[in-house]
């Protein structure tokens, strides 16, 4: 069966925006209108496609039709555009990636291609374990990911391993560190954790000292620019990758807590094995420019 191009946007939209009412801002259309077309989708394909809570999710078949129409939707923009020789009318393309990717390697990888073409970046940031989840929830048509194995319809490259490494400013290390890193000090150290998501400090200090998640007090900060201030001004003590770092542990600036256990994470790039000819060079981009940059696989 073909597919009415009017009722996928209506589905797009009311995923992209949570709600029929938004959604139906978006289209210029009733929340009413909105709701009957994405409901005779759902008749005409005999299946749930979202749940409607606050914010509205896709089911699994609509995760799943939601993948075939966002790739859809950048194949006919960028064909639109071309065949129209349009200038101005520039293509987003939607991905996910971690915040420390972003703050280091990313954006240099990719600023010149993307004037170059005139494309668009709808990013979305979360933890290198989880950006995985917004590829399968048909979210993003790309992203970076901790995560080694490709899901159904994808494909997955190497790009690199970053490299972390557990730093504090002296005056932090003089107060609670004087004696080198331990257990009993950890204990009252405050550590600086970059959301709830994230199990990078906690995974350390399980595994080379024994002190299990809540056991030690956290500052909880969610941008890595600040989370690298918060470290250099002394709040607490945290995994920063080496990208970011430069050479402040050389000059002194920032003291390594462990300098002979790195903590090094692997990282994917994910994507569609059906691309458009656009997303196929902002893939090789990423790739060419994160191997340069980032550590190899050993």
């Amino acid at each position: 069966m073909a597919l009415d191009v009017r009722k996928g946007e209506a589905l797009l939209a009311v995923l992209e925006t949570g709600s029929f009412e938004q959604a139906a801002t978006l289209l210029h259309l009733t929340p009413s209108a909105v709701s009957q077309r994405v409901k005779a989708l759902e008749e005409e394909l005999g299946t749930p496609l979202m749940v409607r809570t606050r914010p509205c999710r896709a089911t699994k078949a609509g995760q799943r039709l939601a993948q075939y129409l966002r790739r859809s939707r950048l194949l006919e923009e960028e064909f639109v555009a071309e065949l129209a020789e349009v200038e101005g009318q520039p293509v987003s393309i939607p991905i996910a990636v971690n915040n420390d990717s972003l703050a280091t390697w990313l954006l240099p990888a990719l600023s010149d291609f993307l004037i170059e073409k005139q494309l668009l970046l709808d990013i979305t940031v979360d933890d290198q374990d989880h950006t995985y989840a917004w590829l399968e929830a048909g979210q993003v048509l790309a992203g970076v990911s901790a995560a080694a194995t490709a899901m159904r319809g994808c494909r997955v490259e190497p790009l690199g391993v970053m490299r972390y490494r557990l730093l504090a400013a002296p005056a932090f290390v003089a107060r609670w560190f004087a004696m080198g890193i331990n257990r009993e000090a950890a204990r009252d150290a405050p550590v600086l954790v970059f959301n709830r998501k994230d199990v990078i400090q906690s995974d350390f200090l399980q595994r080379e000292l024994g002190l299990p998640p809540a056991s030690y007090p956290c500052h909880y900060i969610p941008a890595s620019e600040s989370f690298y201030q918060a470290v250099r001004l002394g709040l607490g003590y945290g995994m920063v990758p080496e990208l970011q770092y430069g050479d402040d542990v050389t000059r002194g600036e920032l003291i390594d807590l462990a300098p002979n256990k790195p903590t090094d994470v692997a990282l994917y790039w994910h994507h569609w094995r059906v691309q458009s000819p656009k997303m196929e060079r902002l893939n090789a981009e990423v790739l060419k420019t994160a191997r340069a940059v980032l550590r190899p696989f050993y």
